[in-house]
């Protein structure tokens, strides 16, 4: 998994200090920072400051509005770029650019998120050589497997990722395919409540995470949740909060995300919000 090194640790608090001002709250909030230890991931350091809130305050904050919004922003163009996607040369590979696009949609990651970016990103997403080299990578498994496992991340987000899905079902109809969610509210990610809203049910078997984290923190998960993971014959993780809790841990997973933070733009060596799919073995 990726550590969290000291600018992220910085970040990680910074971000506590715009939420709140209570010393002792922050107190606490720093210390879970200061003694992370190496397998502590962002997600799971995140979901201890929740805790510390629901002490002090009874509550976290909501995103219910926001999860709302995108995901009948992006249900309302449903049919349009469903439309646009089988008309393309290749509607597999135009369902996933416009998934992965809509990763966008991070009310964690960013601090600013707007429908027009949102709506500019979903034109331009073009895939690298070594995107379209990972996607025939990607599609050359799929071809002889039996399961893929979806791991998804924002609201809004889900509803491409279920147009994807319906293109994967239409190329390899051997597959079963699965989404795991959270299990719980965090930020504006993706739970089962979300799923059956945005009918993400009707292409693919909704899984819960087993618990409200920002990430797939695999000690944390449900046993359903593991075995999923564990037996997937493919399996694909939407989203930096994914990445940050499972890569490195010597697991075979493709990784669809966007670069919204320093962090991720200097470890790919690409511009902010550029488009990332890589596979680790």
């Amino acid at each position: 998994m990726m550590q969290v090194i000291e600018s992220c640790a910085e970040c990680l608090y910074k971000r506590q200090l715009r939420k709140t001002d209570n010393e002792e709250c922050l107190a606490e909030i720093k210390a879970v920072i200061d003694n992370r230890t190496d397998d502590d991931p962002a997600p799971y350091l995140v979901y201890q400051f929740n805790q510390i809130y629901l002490k002090y305050f009874g509550s976290v904050a909501s995103f219910r509005n926001e999860k709302k919004q995108y995901n009948d922003l992006v249900l309302s163009m449903e049919d349009a770029l469903r439309e646009k996607i089988n008309r393309s040369d290749d509607p597999l590979l135009t369902a996933f650019s416009y998934a992965r696009a809509g990763n966008y949609i991070d009310f964690g990651a960013l601090s600013d998120v707007d429908e027009k970016t949102f709506l500019s990103l979903l034109e331009r997403d073009e895939l690298s050589d070594n995107d379209l080299q990972t996607f025939e990578a990607f599609t050359d498994q799929c071809e002889s497997a039996k399961s893929l496992l979806l791991l998804a991340d924002n609201c809004g987000e889900i509803v491409l990722d279920k147009l994807f899905l319906e293109q994967l079902k239409k190329r390899f109809p051997q597959m079963k395919l699965s989404v795991m969610v959270r299990g719980g509210e965090v930020l504006n990610d993706a739970t089962v409540e979300d799923a059956e809203y945005t009918g993400l049910g009707s292409v693919a078997e909704i899984i819960s995470s087993g618990i409200g984290v920002s990430g797939t923190v695999y000690k944390m998960l449900s046993g359903e949740a593991k075995s999923a993971i564990n037996n997937a014959d493919v399996i694909l993780s939407k989203g930096q909060g994914n990445y940050e809790a499972l890569s490195g841990q010597g697991r075979h997973i493709f990784y669809s995300f966007l670069c919204k933070c320093e962090r991720f733009t200097t470890r790919f060596g690409v511009p902010k919000l550029a488009g990332m799919f890589v596979e680790e073995k």
